[in-house]
């Protein structure tokens, strides 16, 4: 996921796709730990991608980003 596709999200979209993207990871792990993971590299995309939604979602708390329907 890159930062242009997450400017282009509200602050609830980038929500939901933090708890999916949380979900994924913790399903990657295990698949990791019971040796049935096809793709490692997953793992390291999906932490870079939380962590890009973890910073464009403290941006809005600290008032550095505006929503949508503030914008207007």
């Amino acid at each position: 996921m890159k930062m242009q596709e997450l400017n282009e999200l509200s602050q609830s979209e980038l929500e939901f796709k933090l708890a999916d993207s949380l979900d994924e990871l913790y399903n990657l792990r295990f698949q990791h730990a019971m040796h049935q993971l096809d793709n490692p590299l997953r793992l390291r995309v999906v932490k870079k991608d939380i962590a890009r939604l973890k910073t464009v979602l403290n941006e809005y708390g600290l008032g550095l980003r505006k929503g949508k329907e503030e914008q207007k």
